[in-house]
């Protein structure tokens, strides 16, 4: 009979010794009475060294939460009946000081008169990193790794006395859009990032920013009243001005609102410093545009010399023909600025491709036949450029209709 309970001992004891879980038997006090392998190979100390401490000597010392609060868990033990559980998360600290979040579900058991705990104690680290990062992703933005709106409008339910006078910046990229027509949302996006980084950079400790739209970005400034919040402003220009994302100018758009009492709605400041914003913009867009179609305009230099030769030549070749033609004043300057623009698609297309000697394949003609497209598409994203859109797109079609991209003919075309 003693043979046989042996046997059931060690049958149960290597069952014990196997599952996933850590296992911790511990009385009331929290003295460790036994425990399996898997729980001294986990927390990295030995059987014996388990058994001499206490289950508390396994949780942080420096939390502030109630759950490692010893008394409270002695009276929590002790109140709950026989048979009964009790389940909580907390850290366990290893051997070596690392920290392992647990999932602890500890049933009481009674034996000889004695009551004792067992305790099911699971590692749960890669669930609250999976936690962590669905956190993360739902209250960032993926692509300036800012916060995102959801997570700055949760923070407007904060606001309080202690943040006042609370200032507020909201900021929208200039000339995005030409970026994006002449070299594609991936270029864009560099320029967004780039932004991102400006803002982040200028930001004070208690503040916080966030990409509030596709091409918007909002700034929290707790403490700051509207004068030394336009300090920050003036400290995002300036650093705009020295930093380019390639050879794209950084250009924001902002503009400021002050709450200075808690009588006053955060809705409707964000509302003044989104209308001055806009105000703003419409003051700056057309120099900001401007500088980026020069900026496009320089890359394309850069890339072939005699595109940059070809649009001079076509530049007094075309004011010389528009004199001889009578065209004068305002129209004179439009046909100037017609062949001064008209290559801008351009900009998009390898160097390799723009200075090939021989002939072009079918792909290479095919990225250069889409170049008035793409023209018309940048001179569009602008009011000052726009006036020539039209003859941009128009500019490779043939008085026969055999031109492209729309095969006009005669007088169809501009």
């Amino acid at each position: 009979m003693a043979e046989q309970q042996l046997i059931i001992d060690r049958f149960y004891k290597t069952i014990i010794d196997s599952v996933y879980d850590m296992i911790f038997l511990h009385d009331l006090e929290g003295n460790i009475l036994d425990v399996n392998q898997k729980a001294f190979r986990s927390m990295s100390y030995s059987k014996e060294e388990l058994c001499q401490m206490r289950v508390f000597d396994l949780h942080p010392q420096d939390s502030n939460k109630d759950v490692y609060d010893r008394k409270k868990v002695k009276k929590q033990w002790q109140d709950c009946p026989v048979g009964d559980s009790v389940q909580f998360e907390l850290e366990h600290v290893d051997k070596n000081g690392g920290r392992i979040p647990v999932e602890i579900s500890a049933g009481k058991v009674k034996e000889n008169g004695r009551e004792y705990f067992l305790a099911f104690v699971r590692d749960i680290s890669i669930r609250k990193e999976k936690e962590e990062k669905i956190k993360y992703i739902s209250y960032h933005d993926h692509l300036t790794g800012l916060y995102n709106r959801r997570y700055f409008e949760k923070e407007l339910a904060r606001i309080d006395s202690s943040m006042l006078p609370l200032s507020v910046i909201m900021g929208d990229l200039n000339g995005l859009k030409i970026v994006n027509n002449s070299h594609g949302h991936t270029t864009g996006d560099k320029i967004l990032v780039k932004a991102a980084e400006i803002l982040e950079a200028s930001v004070p400790e208690q503040g916080m920013v966030a990409r509030y739209g596709g091409d918007e970005f909002i700034m929290m400034l707790p403490n700051l009243n509207n004068r030394e919040s336009h300090q920050i402003l003036y400290q995002i220009k300036e650093r705009c001005s020295r930093i380019k994302a390639g050879n794209f100018p950084i250009s924001i758009g902002m503009g400021i609102a002050t709450m200075n009492n808690l009588q006053e709605n955060i809705n409707d400041i964000i509302k003044i410093a989104d209308k001055e914003m806009n105000h703003n913009k419409l003051l700056e867009t057309n120099s900001a545009n401007n500088k980026m179609v020069k900026g496009l305009l320089s890359a394309l230099g850069a890339k072939s010399d005699e595109t940059v030769d070809h649009t001079e030549r076509m530049t007094v070749l075309a004011r010389k023909m528009g004199k001889q033609l009578g065209i004068h004043n305002s129209e004179l300057n439009r046909l100037s600025l017609l062949a001064t623009l008209h290559d801008i698609g351009k900009t998009s297309i390898p160097a390799s491709t723009l200075n090939k000697p021989g002939k072009l394949n079918d792909k290479e003609w095919e990225m250069i036949k889409g170049h008035p497209s793409r023209g018309y598409k940048i001179a569009s994203a602008t009011s000052e450029f726009a006036v020539v859109a039209e003859e941009i797109l128009s500019h490779h079609e043939r008085w026969n209709g055999s031109g492209y991209p729309r095969g006009l003919r005669a007088k169809e075309i501009p």
